[in-house]
């Protein structure tokens, strides 16, 4: 697992005062990154509170020094590009450029609350139109655009451009998405999808790994120049039931040619169900301090 980047995501379900010293931990253990979802509630924990991810985001900033922190992930569901740019422009700020912008396609859960009923394929054709709006506004000003979906005139985006400060990390599974990750993103993220055991689920990565590569001569990159980012924990497995089975996964992205990992701070119950005391043991075997 030379080089390979771990990161840990953190729910926004706890109130701050509690989210705060995981936060803290993840870069003292030597995480490289985390993150957390950005959703209005999550179906895996649909009576939880629930918080806003750039507010969270911002006071992990204020509290932590050198971790990246992102967003796992945005989507189109209720955020215009033109806010999203604002949002993440403060939080690259705010952590001294250290925000990573993690985006997808996002499910229909948040949008049928706000009264959006779309289809897969016009959500992906959202995603698509969202993320060109959005490098445009993130690499220049007075932004013109009319779309099926979106508009702006003569958007400002001083004190841009942050394209250079503000990554874009592309969630993709499907083979419209994997083109666009490809073609625009600095990173590819996926989570396999597929797979009722663990072996299958790593099968079913690998045919995606390749699908990225082919995407990334079509769109006359050298293949390897994305980053690959797994979600470990939408396996079947969940990776931080113990050092071992983490060890053993994490190990398996970094043969498929995975660049970062990213596992789920584990919970006292249901979705992640764990023991804290992982964590605090893979710091000490696996984990250093490293700058990203």
């Amino acid at each position: 697992m030379t080089g390979l980047r771990h990161g840990i995501v953190i729910l926004t379900d706890l109130p701050w005062r509690e989210a705060r010293p995981r936060w803290e931990a993840a870069e003292a253990m030597g995480f490289d990154h985390a993150w957390t979802y950005d959703h209005l509630i999550w179906s895996g924990l649909p009576e939880a509170p629930w918080t806003g991810a750039f507010p969270a985001l911002a006071a992990a900033a204020a509290v932590t020094e050198r971790i990246g922190l992102g967003t796992f992930v945005a989507s189109p569901n209720y955020r215009h590009p033109y806010i999203l740019l604002r949002d993440a422009v403060g939080v690259a700020d705010i952590s001294g450029n250290r925000f990573l912008l993690g985006l997808g396609t996002g499910g229909d859960g948040d949008a049928q609350r706000l009264g959006e009923d779309l289809t897969l394929k016009e959500r992906i054709d959202r995603f698509h139109e969202y993320v060109s709006l959005l490098g445009r506004l993130l690499g220049e000003d007075h932004v013109d655009h009319r779309g099926e979906f979106y508009a702006v005139r003569d958007a400002r985006t001083l004190p841009g451009p942050a394209r250079g400060r503000v990554p874009l990390w592309i969630a993709a599974n499907g083979p419209r998405s994997i083109g666009l990750a490809a073609a625009s993103g600095d990173a590819w993220i996926t989570y396999g999808g597929r797979g009722e055991t663990l072996d299958a689920w790593f099968a079913h990565v690998s045919e995606l790994v390749e699908r990225l590569a082919e995407a990334e001569s079509a769109a006359g990159r050298e293949p390897g120049s994305v980053r690959r980012v797994l979600s470990l924990d939408s396996s079947p497995q969940f990776s931080l039931a113990s050092v071992e089975v983490y060890e053993e996964m994490a190990g398996r992205a970094a043969e498929l040619g995975f660049d970062d990992v990213v596992a789920h701070w584990p919970r006292t119950e249901g979705p992640y169900a764990g023991d804290e005391r992982v964590v605090e043991a893979l710091a000490s075997r696996v984990l250093a301090p490293r700058t990203l």
